[in-house]
This record gives C-alpha cells, structure tokens and sequence, in this order.
C-alpha cells in the first residue's frame, strides 16, 4: 500500500526528466502505478476492505486523467511510458 523510501526514490530517479524532478506527470503515473500494484495485491487477500478499494479506484481515476494530460501535451513521452509501465493491452 505505502511505498518504502527507497522505492518512491528509485521510481522518481527512474522517470525524472532532471535531478529535482517529483511532480512531472511521468513521476507522478509511475507513483501511481507503484502504489495501485501494491493495492491490487493486498486487494486480492483482502476482498471485503472496501475502503481501500475506493482509494483504489481514486487513484486509477487520477492516474486516467494524468495519462490524458500527457497524452495532449507530450505524445512520444506518453507513449514511451505506457510501455515501460506495462500499462494498456
């Protein structure tokens, strides 16, 4: 669910764009990403949190919506990072 220091800092080195990037739209869906991968498992031991799972879903949404905003701004990067995320078909 949370994500370990550690881990929040090699996703944010991974998908900078420069050394103090942490709120491009490519850092924050790979966040995202992280974090809705880790709800999914502990959604699938857990099947009754349904407080969770609507946090899940919060977070698909604004993962959606982040997507969209890079896909009008930045097509290449967009398309660069749905493939390194695994995301889509």
């Amino acid at each position: 669910m949370m994500l370990s220091k550690e881990n929040k800092e090699t996703v944010i080195r991974k998908f900078s764009s420069h050394e103090n990037d942490t709120g491009s739209p490519e850092v924050q869906i790979a966040l995202l990403t992280e974090r809705i991968n880790g709800l999914t498992d502990h959604l699938k031991t857990h099947k009754k949190d349904h407080h969770s799972r609507r946090g899940l879903l919060k977070m698909v949404g604004k993962r959606r919506r982040l997507l969209t905003y890079l896909q009008d701004q930045n097509v290449t990067s967009y398309r660069t990072l749905v493939k390194e995320l695994g995301l889509r078909k």
